[in-house]
């Protein structure tokens, strides 16, 4: 390993925490101002680069696969690296945020994968950051315990074999960190993420059979590929490991990114781990960019758009076309739901549609997919075990029957649904009450049964943007107004108030949430983020 000069980043604004000495270390430092010297210039001019698309896009209301890239996807002779063993069998994923007690849950759960996730389910406070990697490295060497203040339950690792393989996630390019700070710049959560992770994990895990495995969210072109392709090249030099160790799977969740499958994983190929498919992030994607193109890229309510939807359909099935075309997994979406302990009825309905999302995405040849509680683990895993038997995935199925043109993919009005007064509402509910838990720090929060993340407030808001701005009638009879949204949002103020009680409402911050929310819903200068507005008021 390169020996490592002090390191030129400064911890600024950050009150100190318990162990942080093991996470910021000074050699762990350098290796993030080396990967910030070298790979925050381009990152920028690719997150120009982004705007300068969206712009087009306003102007031509279409998109397209790339000329410039065709030979690529037409060339059937390179394939992505082969699958390490910990990562040839993922038929079930679990999700969620690195506190000590979900490290515990996940990796005890049954999945064969827990992505641990420093994004949409973690806000970024400094503590989330960095005992988040403190809680990795104290799995990792088997030093992590966890006992409830409350129940006085307590929770420890289950033997080695039986734990999951992690996968860890960390922020987008578009995401600051601001407590890293080089020359009085922040550093990009990403390259904070993934350093510090990779640098203290990188050869443990390989002395555990594993390796450092990555989840690449919010990506929107291949070359923004290429960027993470380079980051790998050079981390695994640095600390002396083989080149190819690192693998990598990239949510295809982005618009953009869904025209651009084959040639992300070209450019990843020798790290490439496969692609997953996400669906409300994408479908945020979808709402951002075409957000000027009139009544016929207007989404309804977003329960309303399933993954059966005829755009949808086609962007699960061109995934997973791509992946087995060149070797790689393909990952399904995510079930959200969170097994009432008081209700059995509503858990029977709920466990009926994860079974039957499961079996249709096993069914078109997805070779594993993504749920958010540990007691949906055993109705994926059915699932999949029905399809692929003893086998560790179904890559073999190639899907030669799929074919999709570009207009396929954005064909948003061939679904016949209409966004509803009830839609609204909802979105004001969820997104109120999401905003307000993650201004506490809390990115993973349990709403009306269902586990919700930061993309779950980034549709929730583009929604209620995009139907007021389309002039949207509800059936009945009401106009998506500026007016409307504010009204429903008082109601929905004043009901938190009375479900939850005077003390605990002050106590929270249900305001700020109310009053962001609008801010990013009528705002006529759509923000591209939700969580970069809402990370100048996280406090920690």
């Amino acid at each position: 390993m390169s020996a490592p000069a002090p390191s030129p980043l400064a911890v600024v604004d950050a009150e100190p925490l318990p162990r942080q000495e093991e996470v910021l270390t000074e050699a762990a430092l350098a290796f993030v101002a080396e990967l910030h010297r070298r790979f925050t210039p381009r990152r920028d001019e690719l997150l120009a680069r982004r705007a300068e698309r969206r712009a087009e896009i306003a102007r031509t209301s279409t998109l397209d696969f790339l000329p410039e890239t065709a030979a690529i996807r037409a060339d059937d002779s390179w394939k992505v690296a082969p699958a390490p063993a910990a990562l040839n069998d993922r038929r079930v994923e679990i999700t969620g945020p690195t506190d000590r007690k979900m490290t515990i849950n996940a990796l005890n759960s049954g999945a064969r994968v827990w992505l641990a996730d420093f994004e949409d389910a973690s806000a970024p406070t400094w503590e989330n950051v960095v005992l988040g990697q403190l809680n990795l490295i104290d799995a990792y060497a088997r030093k992590i315990d966890f006992t409830d203040p409350r129940s006085g339950k307590s929770y420890a690792l289950k033997p080695a074999g039986e734990l999951a393989t992690v996968v860890m996630r960390p922020r987008g390019w578009h995401l600051e960190e601001r407590h890293l700070t080089f020359d009085g710049r922040p550093v990009p959560g990403a390259l904070v993420d993934f350093g510090l992770y990779f640098f203290h994990n990188a050869q443990r895990l390989i002395d555990l059979g594993k390796g450092p495995y990555f989840y690449l969210p919010k990506t929107e072109s291949h070359l923004e590929a290429r960027l993470w392709n380079e980051i790998f090249v050079f981390a695994q030099d640095y600390v002396g490991i083989p080149q190819g160790t690192v693998r990598a799977t990239v949510l295809i969740e982005t618009i953009t990114a869904a025209y651009e499958m084959e040639e992300i994983l070209y450019e990843l190929r020798d790290h490439a781990a496969g692609l997953n498919a996400g669906r409300w992030d994408y479908l945020f994607s979808i709402v951002k960019n075409f957000r000027d193109g009139g009544a016929k890229f207007v989404l309804p309510d977003r329960n309303a758009v399933t993954m059966t939807a005829p755009f949808m359909r086609a962007y699960t099935e061109l995934l997973v076309r791509t992946c087995h075309k060149r070797g790689a997994h393909a990952i399904g979406g995510m079930a959200a739901f969170i097994p009432s302990r008081k209700d059995a009825d509503v858990n029977k309905v709920a466990f009926e549609k994860v079974k039957a999302d499961k079996d249709r995405e096993a069914g078109d040849g997805f070779d594993g997919s993504w749920v958010a509680h540990p007691d949906l683990v055993p109705i994926a895993m059915a699932s999949f075990d029905a399809v692929l038997g003893e086998k560790p995935n179904q890559k073999d199925r190639l899907r030669e029957d799929v074919s999709v043109a570009a207009g396929d993919l954005i064909a948003i009005d061939s679904l016949d649904a209409r966004p509803t007064y009830a839609g609204l509402v909802s979105a004001v509910q969820v997104g109120t009450r999401y905003i307000e838990a993650w201004l506490r720090g809390l990115g993973a929060v349990a709403i009306f049964n269902l586990m919700e993340d930061a993309a779950t407030a980034e549709i929730s808001r583009s929604q209620i943007w995009q139907w007021i701005n389309a002039g949207v009638v509800f059936e009945n009879g009401e106009k998506a107004t500026p007016e409307l949204a504010r009204k429903v949002a008082a109601e929905e103020l004043t009901a938190i108030r009375e479900e939850i009680g005077e003390e605990a409402f002050a106590a929270g911050k249900w305001q700020q949430a109310h009053d962001l929310l609008l801010h990013v819903s009528l705002d006529a200068d759509y923000a591209d983020f939700l969580t970069l507005p809402a990370y100048e008021q996280l406090v920690g």
